[in-house]
């Protein structure tokens, strides 16, 4: 057997469990071992992205003691949009200062 971690971040917690699995083990026997499924039904593997230490993978791909199992939210922003807003929001922060420091 084996020991790694499976974790998922909602937007209020993040949630990680260390499991033993056996040596030939797949990401994801991990994702099932961790009940991570169980505790949180909005997880859809047909949907959501895997990784192991911040590099996607398959669910099918072998995993080795001590690796990371990342079960990874669907991006609901448009990343290019959210730069745009904080560059907007910078923005105003600067002239309020400004405003303020007159």
């Amino acid at each position: 057997m084996i020991q790694v971690s499976v974790a998922y971040a909602t937007p209020l917690e993040q949630i990680w469990r260390d499991v033993n699995v056996p040596e030939d083990a797949t990401v994801l026997t991990a994702i099932e071992t961790s009940g991570i499924l169980n505790e949180c039904p909005e997880i859809n593997l047909k949907v959501n992205k895997v990784g192991i230490y911040g590099h996607m993978t398959q669910l099918n791909a072998p995993i080795k003691e001590g690796d990371r199992v990342e079960i990874y939210r669907p991006i609901k922003i448009d990343p290019q949009t959210l730069e745009r807003k904080k560059y907007k929001l910078r923005k105003m922060e600067r002239f309020i200062e400004k405003v303020n420091n007159d």
